[in-house]
Formats: structure tokens, sequence, C-alpha cells
């Protein structure tokens, strides 16, 4: 029964492609919609996490005078600097003393400057002067060369390992490893590459020089301020490093009980966070959104085949009258209804997902499009469908057989 009603339903389509197109176009725009909206935001969730990792690390946070100047007003950054002291090297000197094997500590101090090499230059590179046990706390990608050892470190080696813009601009067509570069007018020699790692919140990240802290404030003097990246060791949980980096540079500033804390500590957490509160804003909106475009949708096919119903009134009433039961006439409007409707829907999804991975493909974005995505498109598809063809189908069965057989 099922199958014949099919292919009444089928045929129904077929009678009419130009109808059906309608209703199926309808559909289709509301399921791309929802495919759309749904792998933007898993999109957004999976770039916050990958970028998070690679800018921050993992389960690394941040010490800083401020650690996020960009989230806060001119007039609380302001507060905050003349509240916040510079972190200086003694008090990253007392954090590594009183360390206690719970956390290791990777000072940073960075600036913008302009690279040379062999009569080329590449214009405000982000130069940062760190310590070798930033890589062990920060996937670097060096995907040629190595990172400077804790001998080098100690001495200030001028040593360096670039970005593949860096690389790119200064080293077109040559092996950039043992070649020279100059920064701030002294010679250092490139020793590793870092692997193209796109952006990170509009920002290039393949554009930085990374040198020993020593080696940087021979280049640049010492910086104002410190940022200390830190990670609590082994297996211990992130919190046990940030309570211990907290009650350190607390003693270390005499800062007593409910006294505010004069630094920021930022976790990879809050960066997450604040995606994830994004995220939820934009699903809020686009939420009701997908859900109108599927109503406008269900009412567009109701009434496409609502007007198939009066076309076929005649045979509907011939039908009846030869013995057909009222919950065939039932089925085959709810199939034909069904049937726009998954069309629409299969046409929908496709569509989506050609989108997103031309986007993904274009813009270098982690957007895929996931199984359960489909298949819940594809059923609120049928869903929908059935939904609008039962007030066509219960129509078709309460039509008067006589009256029925009389229309033209």
């Amino acid at each position: 029964m099922i199958r014949e009603a099919l292919r009444q339903g089928g045929a129904a389509i077929r009678g009419n492609p130009l109808r059906a197109g309608l209703g199926a176009l309808a559909i289709a725009v509301a399921v791309a919609t929802i495919v759309l909206v749904v792998s933007a935001l898993d999109g957004i969730a999976r770039y916050a996490q990958q970028t998070t990792a690679r800018t921050f690390g993992a389960d690394t946070f941040l010490i800083a005078q401020v650690a996020s100047p960009g989230s806060v007003s001119r007039r609380e950054l302001q507060e905050q600097l003349q509240r916040n002291p510079p972190i200086r090297r003694s008090e990253l000197k007392f954090l590594e003393r009183h360390a206690g094997g719970l956390v290791l500590y990777a000072p940073n101090a960075q600036t913008r400057a302009d690279v040379t090499a062999g009569g080329r230059k590449f214009e405000g590179a982000s130069v940062t002067g760190t310590t070798w046990e930033i890589a062990e706390l920060r996937d670097l990608t060096i995907g040629r060369g190595r990172f400077f050892r804790a001998d080098e470190d100690g001495r200030g080696e001028p040593v360096a390992i670039v970005g593949a813009d860096v690389v790119d601009a200064l080293f077109p067509g040559v092996d950039p490893l043992g070649q020279p570069l100059r920064l701030a007018g002294r010679r250092f020699t490139v020793i590793g590459i870092q692997d193209r790692q796109g952006q990170s919140g509009g920002v290039t990240l393949d554009k930085y020089v990374w040198i020993p802290l020593l080696a940087y404030e021979r280049a640049f003097g010492a910086p104002a301020s410190l940022q200390i990246f830190a990670k609590a060791t082994g297996d211990r949980p992130s919190v046990v490093g940030e309570d211990r980096a907290r009650v350190s540079l607390r003693a270390r500033r005499a800062l007593g009980p409910g006294v505010p804390d004069t630094f920021d500590i930022l976790t990879p957490d809050a960066a997450r966070d604040f995606v994830a509160n994004l995220s939820e804003r934009i699903g809020a909106a686009a939420g009701p959104i997908s859900l109108m475009a599927l109503l406008a949708a269900i009412v567009v096919i109701t009434n496409t085949v609502l007007v198939s119903v009066t076309q076929r009134t005649r045979e509907i009433g011939l039908r009846r009258a030869v013995g057909a039961p009222r919950v065939q006439i039932m089925r085959e409007v709810l199939a034909e209804s069904a049937l726009v409707a998954l069309i629409g829907g299969t046409t929908g999804t496709a569509a989506a997902v050609a989108l997103v991975t031309m986007a993904a493909r274009a813009f270098d974005l982690p957007l895929t499009v996931a199984p359960a995505t489909v298949a819940v498109s594809l059923a609120a598809s049928g869903l929908s469908g059935l939904v609008a063809g039962w007030y066509p189908a219960r129509r078709a069965v309460h039509l008067d057989v006589v009256t029925a057989m009389r229309s033209e």
C-alpha cells in the first residue's frame, strides 16, 4: 500500500514539475539555512579550539600586567595599567624559585620590527624574545630545523626561528636554514622554520620571529613588562599550576587577604568561553530564523499540494466511487507532499555541503558538515512534508464523492 502511495505521489509530481519544483525550492532554502548555520557554529567552536591551542597551548595559562587588552575599553585598560605594576625579571625568578616542581614558566617579550636578509625586507614582523621552555608549553609547529636549546638560551645566542610569511618574503627559492638575517642591526642565524599556521582572531600567525630573551634584550632593550606563559607539570590539572602561580606572585607583591590581584591570569578556557558565548548568541538568533524558513517552506508546500488536490478532485471522486478507501487517498497525498519535501531537502543539503566545502578550502577554515547534521536535515524535510501534506490530505478524503465527480 505504501509503495502504491509513493508511486501515485511520484506520478502527481511528474505531472506538474513546476508546481512541485516551487515547493521543493522552498524546502531546499530552509534546509540549506539549517545546515549552514549548524556547520558554521560547529566550525566556530573548532576554530576556537585550534587557534587557542596554537596561540596559547592546550593547558597553558598566561600571567601578564594586562592579559587581554583588546577585550576592555580604553578607560578600563588605563585603570588596569595604573593598578597592575609591570612584571619584572625579579618576579619571574621568584616564581621559578617557588614553583616547587609544580609549574613550568616561559617568559615572553614581544615587539614589531623590520627583518632584513640579502637586500630584502619584511616589515612589521612579530619579534618574540622567550626562553627554551616555551617549546615545552606550546606547539610551535617547527616544520624544519629546531628550536633553540637551553644552553643557547642561557648565552643569548643570536639564533632565530621564523614563520612562513617571513620565509616567503626573505628567502624565495632558497633554503632558509643556516641563512643570516638582521634584526635591530644585529645578525641572527635561522635554525628553525615554522609550518604555516594561518590566522587567529584575524591576525596572521606566520610572521613571527622567535629569539632567545637575552638576545632580544640586547637588541631591543629590557621590555617594559614581561608576559609569562605557564603550565602545570606532569599530569597535574591546570588549576594546580594556576593556583601555585597566583599564590606565589601575590606573596611576592605582599598582597594581603581580600586585596585584589595586581596582575592578570588568562586561561585557554577564558578565550574558548568567549567564543562559546558568541556562538550561543549567534545560535539563539539563527534558530528562530531557520525555524521561520522551515515554516514558510511548509506553507508553500501546503499550498502546492492543495492545488494538486484541487486539480485532481474529479479523479479522487472517481476513485472513491469505485471503492478506493480514504486511507489510501490520504497516503497518496502525504506521499506527494513528503516526496516534494525530501527532494528539496536533499537538494538543499547537497548545496549547503558544497558551499561549506568551498568556503573551507577558500578561507582555510575548519568547516565540515557532520553526518548527524545531514541526517537531521533530511529528517526535518521529510517531517515538514508530512506536516505540510496533512491538511490537503484531510481535505481530499472529506470531499463529497458526487460533487467531486461532477467537477471539471
